[in-house]
């Protein structure tokens, strides 16, 4: 039986909510190893003069514990 862990985190990108998202994967995966999944649980961005600055993103990223992963 694998253990998985659940953390959360916040990204943004002046881009898309996409690539906040894949910020946010990108940078876990600096030091977490088997990520599984990403779960976006809120959006927001922030506007000025009518236009999107920063796209806001608070998910949930889960990976699977070293060691805990059945052969």
């Amino acid at each position: 039986m694998a253990v998985v862990k659940v953390i959360e985190v916040l990204a943004s990108s002046t881009k898309s909510w996409e690539d906040a998202a894949q910020q946010a994967v990108s940078h876990a995966a600096k030091t977490l190893h088997n990520i599984k999944s990403i779960y976006i649980k809120e959006q927001s961005a922030e506007v000025e003069n009518g236009k999107i600055l920063d796209y806001r993103i608070n998910a949930k990223i889960s990976f699977v514990l070293e060691g805990s992963e059945t052969t």
